[in-house]
C-alpha cells in the first residue's frame, strides 16, 4: 500500500475514535443526560429482558410537598453503574429534585431541570447509592415512581427498574413541624389520619374504641404501619390536647419501662415528634430520634397530629424487635414551655399486640377491680364507719349520759369498734393500691392518701396511751386527738375528690359532684347540730329533756342521706370504666 493510501486509512481511523469516544467517555463518568427520556444507555445492544437483580426502595409509601424522601438503589452481587429520576407513573418527565451526600453519585439536569437525576461519578464497583428528593413545590397531586437504569457492562443492562408506587396524600407541609389553621372538617381529615385499613395493612388503637379521627374531634387514635421489608414501621398519632399526646410499648398496662414516642408542642409554639423511655412514674427521659422521618405534625383546632416512619426498632425492658409482643399505652396532657406535664389522662390495650400483624385492638377501659376496692374502703372508711366514730364522739356522748353498759359508757363502746374498723381499712387500701401501683406515683391524691394512712395510723396509738380523765393534762389529748380526727376527715374527703376525678370518666364528672353534694350535706349537719347543741345547753331541763327525740331525729337523718351519697358512689365506682 503506498503512503497516501496508508495516511488516508489512518486519517478514517482517527476520525472514527473521535467519534465513538464521547459516547464511551459520557457513560463511564455518569454524564448521561442525553438519555433523560428513554433512560436507555445507547451501547449498541438490547437491554436484558430477565428480572433485574437490582432494587430500589423507597423509606414511605406516601408523600407530601415538602417532604425529604430517602431512596436507595441496591446491588447485592455486582459492580453497578446506574442513572435515576423520579417520574409520574406511567410518564417520562422528571418530577422533584434531589440531592446526594457521598462522592460516588452525583446530580444531572434533565428537561433542562437542575439537580433532577442522579448517576454514577465513576464506572467503579458499587453496592448502594443513597438519595434524598424532594417534590417540587407546587405538587401535583399524582403518585410517583423513582425509575432507575443499571449496567453491569456494555452489553449487559436493565432499564427502568421501578420503585414501589407512593402516592399523594393531599398535605401541604411535611416540614417537623407546622400549625393549621381552624377548618370546618375534623383536623384528622385535613391530616390525612384515618380509621382506613385499620385491621387490612395497620395496626389500629383508639379511645373511644373503633373511632374514626377523620370524622370525629374526639377521638384519641395511633396506628402501626409496617412497610415493605419489616425495617421501617409508620406511625400516626392525634387527639384533643393542649400541650402533647403520646404512645408507647409497653411489658405490662401500667407506666414503667416503656419505649414512647410523643408528639408535643414545643417552646416555640411548633409541634414536633420526641423519642423517649419512662424509666418509672417519672417524666420519660428523652433519647435519640434516631432513623426517623417527619412526614406530618400540626396542631389544629387543639388537636394534634404526627406521621412519621422509623426503623428504630421497639425496646422495653424484657422485649426487643418488632417481632414481639407489647401493650399499647396512649397519654395526653399539657405543656410548659415545652417540658411535657404529668398526663391527664391514659389508657392501655387490653391485650399484647404484634405491630406487624395488622390488627384493631381494644382499649383497656374498665377500671381494675383493686382500684375499685381501694376505693370503696376509702369511701366507706371515711363516709360512714369513720363519720360515725367522730359522730358519736362529739354528739352521743352527751345524749346518752349516764348510759353504760359492761361498766363503759355507750358512746364509748360505739367509737372505739368503729374506729378500729376505719383505720384498718383504710390502712389496707393503701395497701393495696401501693402493691398494685408498684410504687409512688405523681398528683395530689397520693400525696394525700399518704397524710391520710400516716394520721390514722398515728390516732389510736395516741389513744391507748392518754392519761385518765381526772388527770390534770387530759385536755390536751382531747384537744390532740380532736383536731387529728378533723385534719383526716378533711384530707380523706380531699382525696376522695381527687381519687373520683381519676377514675371518673363521663363527661359530667358526675361522681365528683355526688361527692361534692355530701361534702356540703356533710357541712349542713355539722353546723345544724352544733347550732341546736348550743340551743339546748342554753335552755332550761325541762326543755332540753324534751328535745331529746329531735336530737335521735337529726344523727338519724344524717346517716340515712350518708348512706344515700355512699351507694350511689360505691354504683359509680363499681362501674368505672377509665383506667387512672
Amino acid at each position: 500500500m503506498d503512503l497516501a493510501g496508508k495516511m488516508r486509512k489512518m486519517m478514517m481511523m482517527l476520525l472514527l475514535l473521535m467519534c465513538v469516544a464521547p459516547v464511551v467517555w459520557s457513560y463511564s463518568s455518569g454524564q448521561v443526560s442525553a438519555s433523560c427520556d428513554t433512560m436507555m444507555p445507547q451501547h449498541g445492544v438490547n437491554q436484558q429482558s430477565t428480572a433485574a437483580p437490582y432494587s430500589v426502595t423507597l423509606d414511605r409509601t406516601t408523600y407530601n410537598v415538602g417532604d425529604r424522601v430517602k431512596g436507595k438503589l441496591r446491588a447485592p452481587q455486582f459492580s453497578l453503574d446506574s442513572y435515576l429520576k423520579a417520574s409520574e407513573v406511567g410518564g417520562q418527565a422528571t418530577v422533584g429534585t434531589f440531592t446526594v451526600s457521598t462522592s460516588d453519585s452525583q446530580l444531572l439536569s434533565c428537561s433542562q431541570k437542575s439537580s433532577s437525576a442522579v448517576s454514577h461519578t465513576a464506572a467503579t464497583s458499587k453496592t448502594s447509592i443513597q438519595v434524598t428528593w424532594t417534590p417540587d413545590p407546587s405538587g401535583s397531586g399524582k403518585s410517583i415512581q423513582f425509575y432507575a437504569t443499571f449496567v453491569q457492562n456494555k452489553r449487559t443492562f436493565w432499564v427502568r427498574v421501578t420503585s414501589p408506587v407512593m402516592t399523594f396524600n393531599g398535605i401541604t407541609g411535611g416540614s417537623p413541624s407546622s400549625t393549621a389553621t381552624s377548618s370546618s372538617s375534623p383536623p384528622g381529615a385535613a391530616m390525612n389520619i384515618s380509621s382506613a385499613n385499620c385491621g387490612v395493612t395497620k395496626t389500629c388503637f383508639s379511645q373511644p374504641s373503633n373511632c374514626d379521627p377523620s370524622a370525629s374531634s374526639d377521638c384519641y387514635f395511633m396506628s402501626a404501619t409496617m412497610l415493605p421489608g419489616g425495617t421501617t414501621v409508620r406511625y400516626e398519632i392525634i387527639g384533643s390536647s393542649n400541650g402533647y399526646v403520646a404512645f408507647g410499648f409497653s411489658d405490662d398496662q401500667s407506666m414503667g419501662n416503656d419505649d414512647i414516642y410523643i408528639c408535643a408542642v414545643n417552646s416555640a409554639g411548633q409541634v414536633t415528634v420526641q423519642h423517649a423511655y419512662s424509666t418509672g412514674k417519672t417524666t420519660p427521659n428523652t433519647i435519640s430520634l434516631g432513623d426517623a422521618s417527619i412526614v406530618m405534625a400540626s396542631m389544629q383546632n387543639n388537636v394534634i397530629g404526627c406521621t412519621f416512619t422509623t426503623s428504630n426498632t421497639i425496646s422495653t425492658q424484657r422485649s426487643t424487635g418488632f417481632n414481639q409482643t407489647y401493650y399499647i399505652l396512649f397519654a395526653y396532657g399539657g405543656s410548659n414551655n415545652g417540658q411535657i406535664q404529668v398526663h391527664t389522662s391514659t389508657f392501655a390495650s387490653s391485650s399484647k399486640v404484634d405491630i406487624t400483624k395488622a390488627a384493631v385492638t381494644a382499649a383497656e377501659t374498665a377500671t381494675p377491680d383493686i382500684v375499685k376496692a381501694h376505693g370503696a374502703l376509702m369511701l366507706i372508711s371515711w363516709m360512714t364507719t369513720g363519720t360515725l366514730g367522730m359522730v358519736v364522739a362529739r354528739y352521743l356522748k352527751r345524749m346518752a349520759r349516764g348510759h353504760r353498759m359492761c361498766g363503759k359508757d355507750v358512746w364509748f363502746l360505739v367509737h372505739v369498734p368503729v374506729m378500729c374498723v376505719t383505720v384498718a381499712a383504710t390502712i389496707i387500701a393503701f395497701i393495696i393500691i401501693f402493691v398494685y401501683g408498684e410504687g409512688w406515683a405523681g398528683g395530689a391524691h397520693p400525696v394525700l392518701g399518704v397524710l391520710v394512712m400516716i394520721l390514722s395510723f398515728i390516732q389510736p396509738i395516741v389513744a391507748f396511751f392518754r392519761c385518765g380523765p381526772q388527770d390534770s393534762m387530759r385536755f390536751i389529748f382531747n384537744w390532740t386527738h380532736s383536731l387529728n380526727a378533723l385534719v383526716i376527715k378533711l384530707l380523706a374527703v380531699a382525696a376522695i375528690f381527687t381519687g373520683l376525678q381519676l377514675i371518673d370518666g363521663s363527661d359530667s364528672q358526675w361522681m365528683v359532684k355526688v361527692m361534692a353534694g355530701f361534702a356540703a350535706w356533710d357541712c349542713l349537719f355539722y353546723i345544724s347540730i352544733e347550732a341546736h347543741f348550743r340551743c339546748k345547753n342554753s335552755s332550761s331541763e325541762t326543755l332540753a329533756s324534751e328535745m331529746t327525740n329531735t336530737d335521735g331525729l337529726l344523727v338519724g337523718a344524717y346517716f340515712v342521706g350518708n348512706l344515700a351519697f355512699l351507694i350511689a358512689l360505691l354504683v359509680g365506682i363499681g362501674t368505672a370504666t377509665v383506667v387512672p
